[in-house]
C-alpha cells in the first residue's frame, strides 16, 4: 500500500479538531498515512490539540489566498499521493482499498471524495451531497484561485476524475449567524477582488451567490445567481445546477412566485435530477397549480438519487400529502404522511390529523 499525506490548512478550529483528527486516526489505522498540518495563524486551542495527533505542524503567513496555503501544504507532505481534507469535513465512511486501486489503475487522475453538507432550513437539518476534488498525485496536481480554490493539472492539461469511496460530513455551514456572516464576508471580499480581475466568470457570480445564500441574504443570492446564469453555462455542469436550485428557492422565500414559474422555460435542459423537477412542484404549490405540482412531485420520487437530502423521497412525499389534505383526501394524506419517516413536520402534521 503506497502511503498517502494528508493534508490540511486549519485557523481557529478547536471546536473540530478532535472530532476531525480522530476520525482520520480511526478510519486510517490500517493503512500507511502522515497527517500535514498548515496553521494560517491560530489564537486558540487548535496546535495544542493537533500535536496529540501530529508532529507534522508547519506555519504559512495568511496572504489572503487559499491556493498559496494549500500549495504549502503540498510542499510539506512527504509521499506524493494526496488526500486534501477540511477541518470541518469529518470521515464517515471509508474503503482504503480504493486508494490502491485509484493509484494503481487511474495514477494519472483526480480521485473525489463525497460529501455531505449539513445546513438548517425551516428548523431542520438539510443535507445536500456533492463530490469534491481531493486525491492526487502532487507531481502532477495543484491548486489554483485565492477562494473556492480548483484542483488543475500543473501542465495545463485536462484530465479524469474518479470516484472514491470516501464519505465526510460538512458541518461548516452549521455555525451561528455571526461566524457565517464573517465567513461570508471573508469569501465576498476575495470573490469580488477575483470578480474584478475576471467579470465574466459565472463561476464567481455562484460562489458569491452562495455566500449571501448561506447569510439567508435571499436578495442579494437572487442578483448573483441570476447573473451568473446570464452567461451561457453548461446546464451539465454542477456548479450551474447548484445555482440554478439556489436561485428557485431564493426566489421562493421572497414571494417572487411569477419569476419563480419562467424556470418552465428551462425544463427540458434541468429536469434530469430530482432536486430541480422537486423545486418545481415547489413553484407550481405555490401559484396554486396543484396538478401540475403532484405531478412534479410524483416524477421526483422516482429518481433513484438526489444531491438534497430526502429531494427523491420525503421531500415530495410531504406535499403530496399537504396537496391530498387541501384536496380532503386526508386519508391518503395520512398514509403519504406515514411515508415521510422521520421528517419532523409531517410527523407534527400527522399526530395533529390523529388528535382532531
Amino acid at each position: 500500500m503506497p502511503p498517502i499525506s494528508i493534508c490540511v490548512i486549519m485557523k481557529n478550529e478547536q471546536k473540530n479538531m478532535e472530532n476531525f483528527l480522530s476520525a482520520i486516526q480511526k478510519h486510517f489505522k490500517d493503512y500507511p498515512h502522515e497527517i500535514v498540518l498548515v496553521d494560517t495563524g491560530s489564537t486558540d486551542n487548535t496546535i495544542s490539540i493537533a500535536q496529540k495527533y501530529t508532529d507534522k505542524i508547519f506555519h504559512f503567513d495568511w496572504i489572503g489566498d487559499f491556493s498559496a496555503a494549500r500549495n504549502f501544504s503540498l510542499q510539506c507532505a512527504a509521499y506524493d499521493w494526496v488526500l486534501v481534507l477540511d477541518c470541518d469535513e469529518y470521515i464517515i465512511d471509508l474503503d482504503v482499498r480504493g486508494f490502491d486501486a485509484l493509484i494503481t489503475y487511474y495514477p494519472q487522475c483526480v480521485g473525489m471524495l463525497s460529501r455531505k453538507n449539513h445546513y438548517e432550513m425551516n428548523g431542520t437539518d438539510s443535507v445536500y451531497t456533492d463530490d469534491v476534488e481531493r486525491f492526487f498525485n502532487k507531481k502532477l496536481f495543484h491548486y489554483e484561485a485565492i477562494i473556492h480554490e480548483q484542483v488543475r493539472a500543473l501542465d495545463g492539461t485536462e484530465y479524469k476524475r474518479v470516484a472514491l469511496p470516501l464519505t465526510v460530513d460538512h458541518c461548516g455551514y452549521n455555525g451561528t449567524i455571526e461566524d457565517l456572516r464573517k465567513k461570508a464576508e471573508r469569501n465576498n471580499e476575495l470573490l469580488l477582488k477575483m470578480l474584478a480581475e475576471t467579470p465574466d466568470d459565472p463561476y464567481l457570480y455562484f460562489q458569491i451567490g452562495q455566500s449571501y445564500n448561506m447569510l439567508r441574504d435571499d436578495e442579494k443570492a437572487c442578483y448573483y445567481y441570476g447573473k451568473g446564469l446570464e452567461y451561457d453555462v453548461d446546464p451539465n455542469a454542477e456548479y450551474v445546477q447548484m445555482m440554478v436550485i439556489g436561485y428557485g428557492y431564493a426566489l421562493l422565500h421572497l414571494g417572487r412566485f411569477d419569476e419563480a414559474l419562467q424556470f418552465q422555460n428551462i425544463y427540458d435542459e434541468f429536469a434530469t435530477t430530482a432536486d430541480f423537477v422537486c423545486l418545481m412542484g415547489l413553484i407550481y404549490l405555490r401559484k396554486g397549480m396543484l396538478l401540475q405540482a403532484m405531478a412534479e412531485f410524483l416524477k421526483a420520487t422516482s429518481f433513484e438519487t438526489s444531491k438534497t437530502e430526502g429531494a427523491n423521497s420525503f421531500i415530495p412525499t410531504y406535499n403530496m400529502a399537504c396537496i391530498n389534505e387541501v384536496l380532503g383526501d386526508i386519508e391518503t394524506a395520512k398514509v403519504l404522511y406515514k411515508k415521510c419517516g422521520d421528517f419532523k413536520p409531517a410527523r407534527e402534521r400527522l399526530n395533529e390529523l390523529s388528535c382532531s
